[in-house]
């Protein structure tokens, strides 16, 4: 017994001394030698299955809120129905990123109708998360939900402190961020004349922003024929729920692990580093319904891989990631657990040091008018 106990201690001291921001001991190359090659296979046919499964379950919810239009059914509708248009947006980030399939225009003509019908301008998202994957873990270079440097924190306004940093103001983030960017960054996912783009895309970003507006003026048509308030129930609170969705899940693909992660700049940052803070999570029944997102690790360092082959391709790579990969905790039904890890984080992760290369969250203990032990 006292032979078990001493392993027991002698692994927790090999765990503590386990440093995430030191340069791992495998190349990029070992993680794709162990993946299967079939996980790297796209099937356009197994991805339009998951479009039509998707968009046949979007219009009978619709259909049945519409038919019932009861307060009672409701609620239900709107849950299920921004999970749903959450789920949309999984798939055409899939073709986005070219794992739909291999087709590039059948990829842009599914994108933007999926990611137009929830208002999204496909290209301008597209190319903007092109920069996340490209540059992952990146103080200055990232794209979603960069950390701000201190210099930079110290300057906001109390009223745009209180947005990011106060539950549940940062997770209807997402429409702005697509007019305006992140704090100390400029530019618009709208606009093709943007920082975000370079010459050669803005006939691209000109083609997202018709289509959305086009929906947008298909919105407001339908507002006509089914009444305002009616439109509001039917695909306005859905959509905010899919916003909700959308900022949770894409905050807590980086953010809000037990042990605070690093984030690098200069020469200490690598693609391989940078995609290694990544963090998978296990969101219950939402897995299959929102095409396994939460498997995120290989994800952002081979988003070439289709969502349907990231569970297996995360357990070939899982032995060459080693201490590197970190097990997500297992979710109930619902995935309740996650509330308290998007709370904390967002209420202790606030800036990162100007200087260094290798630098981890810190907290301002005024934003919450609390002292330093406190927010421990």
């Amino acid at each position: 017994m006292e032979g078990n106990a001493m392993i027991g201690v002698d692994k927790v001291r090999d765990e503590d001394k386990f440093d995430p921001g030191a340069p791992p001991p495998f190349r990029i190359a070992e993680i794709r030698a162990a993946i299967p090659s079939h996980c790297w296979v796209k099937n356009p046919w197994r991805s339009i299955s998951y479009v039509i499964r998707d968009v046949i379950v979007i219009f009978g919810l619709a259909a049945l809120a519409n038919f019932f239009d009861s307060w009672v059914v409701w609620p239900f509708y709107w849950a299920a129905q921004g999970t749903m248009f959450w789920a949309l947006f999984v798939l055409g980030h899939d073709c986005g990123h070219g794992s739909f399939s291999d087709n590039p225009l059948l990829n842009s003509v599914v994108g933007h109708l999926l990611h137009s019908s929830i208002l999204v301008p496909y290209h301008g998202w597209r190319i903007s998360h092109r920069t996340h994957h490209q540059n992952h873990g990146h103080v200055e270079n990232d794209e979603s939900w960069v950390p701000l440097p201190e210099k930079i924190y110290k300057t906001l306004d109390e009223s745009t402190k209180i947005l990011r940093f106060k539950v549940p103001f940062p997770m209807f983030a997402y429409p702005i961020y697509l007019w305006t960017r992140s704090p100390g960054k400029t530019g618009s996912h709208f606009n093709p004349y943007s920082e975000l783009f370079l010459p050669g895309e803005r006939k691209h970003v000109i083609t997202s922003t018709v289509c959305w507006t086009l929906m947008v003026s298909l919105l407001f048509y339908l507002s006509t024929v089914f009444g305002s308030f009616q439109m509001l129930k039917l695909y306005g609170v859905p959509y905010m729920i899919f916003v909700m969705w959308l900022d949770t899940v894409t905050y807590l693909h980086h953010h809000g692990y037990e042990q605070k992660l690093p984030w690098y700049r200069g020469k200490e940052w690598s693609y391989l580093r940078g995609g290694l803070t990544t963090i998978d999570r296990d969101y219950g029944w939402i897995n299959n319904i929102h095409h396994d997102i939460g498997t995120h690790v290989v994800h952002h360092l081979f988003p070439q891989i289709p969502h349907y082959h990231l569970i297996e391709a995360t357990k070939a790579a899982k032995p060459v990631l080693g201490k590197y990969y970190r097990e997500p905790k297992k979710s109930g039904p619902i995935p309740f657990h996650l509330v308290s890890y998007l709370v904390r984080s967002i209420k202790q992760d606030h800036y990162v040091s100007d200087t260094g290369e290798v630098v981890y969250y810190q907290t301002d203990p005024k934003l919450y008018g609390l002292s330093s032990s406190k927010m421990d």
